[in-house]
């Protein structure tokens, strides 16, 4: 049986029960209720079709990136947007569910990796509950993933096109572009790295550039309301001060973000001065993710452990993490191989519940209430699984060979 074959029929087990899966939490699929910024999307979308210009006439926080898919269900409909647009983040997580499956058949998976992974991937929208499908988060995720699968198949352009593009969406794709540009630069030279980061700029320049052409003023002003953000109340440093609040170390003020992006963040100085360790931490992070990657042999199993490792640094360390974010990570821990691999998508999967367990409980979080210490347990298993990640980056001897053939 060929590798495609074997990865469709992989697929076509894990699909269904992705479907169904997607359908049970509140606000799922064929659910009417929606959460977190899916009527927002909508607003935004209809507004551009009615000659609103993002980012000109209407403040947006998004990256243009997002209205890739923001737009295609207010094509199709006014006034069904909500049941539209999680049909189509159905369709985007179906494509990237078809990347794992491929994936970890190039990569050489058996059948019980095969089978835990996509488990994995396909049960989670039961752990992920509301945010599921009412966030356009699966998109840069599955581009991340779809770019991954490229390179490993050899297909190194459309790698870092779709690398491109997932920039575009969510920023925080930017971090893989050096464990990528590293691999291609070891297995096909400079002149092909040249032309990827060419194809790279070149798509994220298509999306990003007419927005810009009529309202730089407008993107500017989105950037730096995400760069000037406070220390985001769900974030490891403000996790921790709430925590100290609530064993009476100190008293921490829950307020609304100080940037025109919809936020509530831990007020005062050491909330600022926390704020500033979690941007010198993340960029600390990715950076270790860089060098491990970058130390030892550069096959396809551990470029991997590297696209994980680099997302799961943003998610552990950054001074803004929704639930949503979470959504990431989904098809890319459990691309790690051996015993490492199921830890770390273990602790993948405890943070996408302790998240669901409090989303419906935000009053509380916002009143500094024991919602704080779930709060707390989710950044930590982040931070755990990045460790374990980062460590596994860091053996010497990679678990699978790196037998891929290059195109």
């Amino acid at each position: 049986m060929s590798d495609s074959a074997a990865a469709l029929r992989a697929w076509l087990l894990a699909a269904p029960v992705f479907l169904a899966c997607s359908a049970v939490p509140t606000g799922g699929l064929g659910r009417g209720r929606g959460y977190v910024d899916v009527d927002l999307y909508g607003g935004y979308a209809e507004g551009l079709l009615d000659g609103r210009i993002p980012y000109r006439d209407v403040f947006v926080e998004y990256p243009p990136g997002a209205f890739v898919v923001l737009v295609p269900p207010a094509l199709v409909t006014d006034e069904h947007y909500r049941a539209v647009f999680k049909i189509l983040m159905v369709a985007v997580a179906l494509g990237g569910l078809w990347c794992v499956a491929r994936l970890l058949v190039a990569l050489g998976a058996g059948r019980a990796r095969l089978a835990l992974a996509l488990g994995f991937v396909a049960l989670s929208p039961l752990v992920l509950g509301s945010v599921w499908l009412n966030s356009y988060d699966a998109w840069p995720a599955a581009l991340t993933v779809a770019a991954l699968l490229a390179l490993v198949l050899g297909f190194s352009v459309a790698g870092f096109a779709c690398l491109g593009l997932a920039v575009a969406a969510k920023v925080y794709a930017i971090g893989l572009l050096v464990p990528a540009a590293l691999y291609v630069g070891r297995r096909w030279g400079r002149r092909q790295l040249v032309r990827c980061l060419g194809a790279c700029a070149l798509v994220t320049a298509a999306v990003v550039a007419p927005f810009v052409a009529v309202a730089a003023d407008g993107v500017w002003s989105s950037i730096r309301s995400q760069l000037e953000r406070g220390l985001h109340v769900e974030s490891l440093g403000a996790s921790v001060l709430l925590a100290a609040d609530r064993m009476g170390l100190i008293t921490a003020t829950v307020a609304s973000g100080s940037t025109a992006a919809k936020s509530r963040d831990v007020a005062g100085p050491a909330a600022d001065v926390l704020a500033s360790i979690s941007s010198a931490l993340v960029v600390a992070a990715v950076v270790a993710v860089w060098l491990a990657f970058a130390r030892r042999r550069r096959d396809s199993q551990r470029l991997a452990v590297a696209f994980a490792a680099g997302v799961a640094a943003v998610l552990a360390f950054g001074k803004v993490v929704s639930p949503q974010y979470a959504e990431w990570l989904l098809f890319l821990v459990p691309l790690t191989a051996g015993v490492a691999g199921v830890i770390a998508t273990a602790l993948a999967a405890a943070a996408f519940l302790l998240a669901e367990l409090w989303f419906h409980r935000y009053d509380e979080l916002y009143a500094v209430e024991d919602t704080v210490w779930l709060v707390l347990l989710r950044n930590l298993a982040l931070v755990a699984c990045y460790g374990v990640l980062l460590r596994a980056l860091l053996r010497p001897d990679p678990p699978v060979a790196d037998t891929v053939s290059s195109r």
